[in-house]
């Protein structure tokens, strides 16, 4: 009705309160993320894939406010078709790695975004990529988003050097519909990227075919 105040969330920023993951297994990495959009407390896409391709066999997982990480993750697919036309062949994972760095470090003030940036490349193989403002870091599996704080733990217990591409993906999955279970602003369906020397396959579970678990 005339007159009425608007809803709060029509002047809160869009930010993607979430969950997301990657971990490296020897010959490549596995991604993974939930789905859920927020605007303040209420919930604005369901079904946002938060994995944004940035070459053929390189990905990055978006979290923070949606604005700002599609914004870096296109400037930097752009930034790697022209470095790839410019040296022949495809770009290195560190390189976007590096770009994405660079984007969040020189407008540190302007966006208010954290990317995982993982994939494959010819010459180190699968990697993951920790960039936070100016930080930049390669770790065997990097989490993120509000409902890492739930996980910790359950990463740090449940990893294990030398897992295969199965056993990475399920890891993926179970870290996932934990946090999706205990964070209000994760949730959704899952998305998982696996990434190798042959290629990327992408896949969604749904929310009704996450594990369960006994507290669940």
């Amino acid at each position: 009705m005339l007159g009425e105040a608007e809803p709060q969330w029509l002047s809160e920023e869009v930010k993607t309160g979430t969950t997301i993951i990657a971990i490296e297994f020897n010959g490549g990495v596995v991604l993974g993320s939930d789905s859920r959009v927020s605007a303040g407390e209420s919930v604005v896409n369901r079904v946002m894939n938060k994995l944004s391709p940035l070459h053929d066999k390189i990905y990055c997982a978006l979290s923070g406010s949606a604005a700002d990480a599609q914004t870096i993750a296109e400037m930097v697919n752009y930034q790697l078709d022209v470095h790839s036309m410019e040296i022949g062949e495809d770009p290195q994972v560190r390189s976007a790695a590096t770009l994405v760095k660079n984007i969040s470090y020189k407008y540190k003030e302007e966006l208010s975004a954290h990317l995982i940036v993982a994939g494959w490349d010819r010459r180190e193989g699968g990697q993951v990529f920790a960039t936070l403002k100016g930080l930049l870091t390669r770790q065997p599996f990097a989490v993120g988003g509000s409902g890492s704080s739930y996980v910790y733990g359950f990463v740090d217990a449940e990893y294990r050097k030398g897992m295969n591409k199965k056993e990475c993906q399920q890891f993926v999955v179970n870290t996932l519909s934990l946090a999706m279970k205990r964070d209000g602003s994760s949730g959704g369906v899952a998305y998982l990227v696996t990434i190798d020397e042959h290629g990327t396959e992408e896949k969604v579970i749904l929310g009704n075919d996450l594990p369960t678990f006994f507290d669940q």
